[in-house]
């Protein structure tokens, strides 16, 4: 019986989406950014010689049809992205109001999101004072640090000698539809900060926030402070079932990798799995060799996203992207007759681009194991359809 392994490649846009004008990165619209392309871009043109040289090379996804996605996508054409290909490739566009991971995922999934998210859009004081006093009173303290757009790294560094000083829980957000809380895992407590941001999901998803993230760290004054993998997302529950609760209802076995399982809220989930992206990878070769057949595995990679798109780090996010490949090659290898793998992605995150959001771009779809084919131009819940047609799970109504 088939098995499908759904694989998101979180950020790796291909430019071209038809709408990208109305967004943003500060005051610059993301028309005519490309994750992929400018990288490829800037690997031919020596600009990503850190930890790596010379041009892009991803033999197994432009095996794949990634170079040809790309072209059909935004009608970039980069020379290391050309090969023959000898899978099925398109490339998808997507319907919801927003270029982040809840609207992405809810859509590959199969539901477009039907209401429009709340941001916070002021880059200081992002937080209202109404809000504030919630999120202190919550905390059980006087007050909170940060209340601005801010990278999660670098606010913990700026803050996190007064959050020990003072007890205050480091809250902030970014252009996304989320509102993040930073603790130290010792003086302030991993299970407090989990608790706090459970009791401050509600409030916000009630305001149509998509996301509030625990953002555990330690370290001190003298060796900085360091991000833990201890991270928990608290997602908005989904307003209808998604492909996930398709295939589990129709009693076929669903596996999480990565934060698969806090995107959309632990519904539709047999088995969950994390970790760093080194991790996932071995998560996802095990499933290979172990899932039941008729499963859906379901994974997402964030760490082009978290570590370089956002960053705007091109030599890194190159780096990633051609460990990726060699390893995705091993996948391939493992695959049994009947299964398929079909590797996407949510948005972009052009690491060449302005600002330090995630940029409105047209997506990869490259499926393994359903010979050579051509999808075309197709919708994000297009995705969903193709995944529940191979394992042959009736789609809702």
């Amino acid at each position: 019986m088939a098995r499908v392994f759904l694989v998101v490649m979180d950020s790796v846009g291909i430019g071209g989406a038809p709408d990208a004008d109305a967004f943003f990165n500060g005051s610059v619209p993301d028309a005519g950014s490309n994750t992929l392309g400018h990288i490829a871009q800037a690997c031919a043109d020596g600009r990503a010689e850190e930890g790596r040289s010379g041009p892009l090379k991803l033999p197994n996804l432009v095996s794949l049809g990634l170079g040809a996605a790309t072209k059909l996508a935004s009608g970039l054409e980069v020379e290391s992205l050309a090969g023959e290909v000898t899978g099925t490739w398109g490339a998808a566009t997507e319907v919801s109001r927003g270029k982040d991971t809840p609207s992405g995922h809810w859509e590959l999934a199969g539901l477009v999101v039907p209401w429009e998210w709340h941001y916070f859009e002021d880059t200081s004081n992002s937080f209202s004072p109404e809000l504030v006093a919630q999120l202190a009173a919550l905390a059980g303290v006087d007050g909170i640090l940060g209340n601005r757009h801010a990278s999660g790294t670098a606010i913990i560094q700026e803050c996190g000698v007064e959050h020990i000083r003072s007890g205050y829980p480091i809250c902030y957000t970014s252009a996304d539809s989320v509102l993040q809380i930073a603790a130290h895992e010792e003086h302030f407590g991993l299970d407090r900060l989990i608790e706090l941001c459970a009791k401050v999901a509600p409030i916000a998803h009630e305001m149509k926030v998509g996301r509030v993230i625990a953002r555990p760290f330690i370290g001190d004054a003298e060796t900085g402070f360091t991000r833990t993998a201890n991270r928990r997302d608290f997602a908005i529950e989904l307003p209808a079932p998604v492909l996930s609760n398709w295939v589990q209802d129709a009693g076929q076995r669903v596996y999480a990798v990565g934060k698969i399982g806090d995107i959309f809220s632990m519904s539709g989930f047999d088995e969950l799995r994390k970790g760093p992206d080194e991790t996932l990878m071995r998560h996802l070769a095990d499933l290979v060799d172990r899932a039941v057949d008729g499963s859906l595995t379901f994974a997402n990679f964030v760490e082009f996203d978290s570590l370089y798109g956002h960053r705007r780090d091109v030599s890194g996010y190159a780096r990633a992207l051609e460990w990726f490949d060699v390893e995705i090659g091993k996948i391939r290898s493992k695959l049994r007759d009947g299964d398929i793998l079909v590797l996407t992605a949510d948005h972009g995150n052009d690491p060449t681009w302005v600002g330090t959001d995630h940029t409105r771009e047209r997506v990869p779809v490259l499926v393994d194991g359903l010979g050579q084919g051509h999808l075309g131009v197709i919708g994000f819940t297009d995705v969903a359809a193709l995944v529940a047609k191979h394992l042959g799970v009736n789609i809702p109504d």
